[in-house]
């Protein structure tokens, strides 16, 4: 079964194999080292399961960042705090243009008032984009009227990564690097990611076939060993693929009707 704690684990294995190092986001934009990779995780919701994750990586003496949301199902400071003190960056998962429907003046309101409440929990330099594939709004066109160096932040992975020299690898809809079924989450780059499998990424790295800078996207909501949990993720990520499909589509019709 893929998808699985366990199989997470022998991912994280396969990386320590293959002699890469670990950095958290942060680290990489000050002080980028020659073969390292980013275990970056985006925290939609279930946090437990991050902290799971987290636990699993500071057993190896390795590290990543975690993306919290502002919202309920995600923003959980005593989980946050104690993923930290695990020595993982903690950083936040802005969606506000989405929230705020576009409104750009209430949208930077907001992503300057989440950030302060973020900042009585951990030290946050970095931010990433939630993509809300159910909004018409990007939350990263905010930053076409805004700078979020003018917050002190450092680094957003869509804006700061060259994507032509790291691999981007992410597990959005359950499944890797799924184009068809993933509205924001996506990077242009040269790199040839078919992979269907985890296990597939795990022979990549076996067999030297990965470059020596990689960022890995994780959604630890997806990752379970209960089956009952299991096969709930299965049905309800499928439901959503097949409605982004859609999304895709409409967007791609409306598109090439207007050209």
């Amino acid at each position: 079964m893929d998808f699985t704690i366990k199989k997470y684990e022998e991912l994280i294995d396969a990386l320590i194999a293959a002699d890469y190092s670990f950095q958290t986001f942060s680290e990489f934009i000050k002080k980028p080292q020659k073969k390292t990779v980013i275990l970056r995780h985006d925290v939609d919701l279930k946090p437990n399961n991050s902290l799971t994750f987290a636990k699993i990586q500071a057993k190896r003496n390795i590290k990543g960042v975690y993306y919290f949301r502002s919202v309920k199902k995600s923003f959980k400071p005593h989980i946050m705090r104690k993923i930290n003190k695990l020595n993982h960056e903690i950083g936040y998962h802005y969606e506000c243009l989405a929230l705020k429907k576009g409104n750009e003046a209430e949208a930077i309101k907001k992503f300057k008032e989440d950030l302060h409440e973020f900042r009585q929990i951990a030290s946050i330099e970095t931010i990433c984009m939630h993509g809300s594939p159910m909004s018409r709004y990007d939350s990263k066109d905010l930053w076409k009227s805004y700078t979020y160096a003018d917050f002190d932040i450092i680094g957003e992975p869509y804006f700061d990564v060259n994507f032509k020299k790291v691999m981007y690898i992410t597990d959005t809809g359950r499944s890797w690097n799924n184009k068809k079924i993933s509205i924001r989450d996506k990077v242009e780059t040269p790199f040839d990611n078919n992979f269907r499998h985890t296990d597939d990424i795990i022979q990549a790295l076996s067999l030297g076939n990965l470059p020596d800078q990689i960022m890995i996207n994780f959604h630890p909501q997806r990752w379970t060993s209960n089956p009952i949990f299991w096969f709930q993720e299965l049905f309800f990520q499928n439901l959503k693929n097949m409605i982004k499909k859609i999304i895709i589509y409409k967007s791609k019709f409306t598109s090439n009707k207007v050209t």
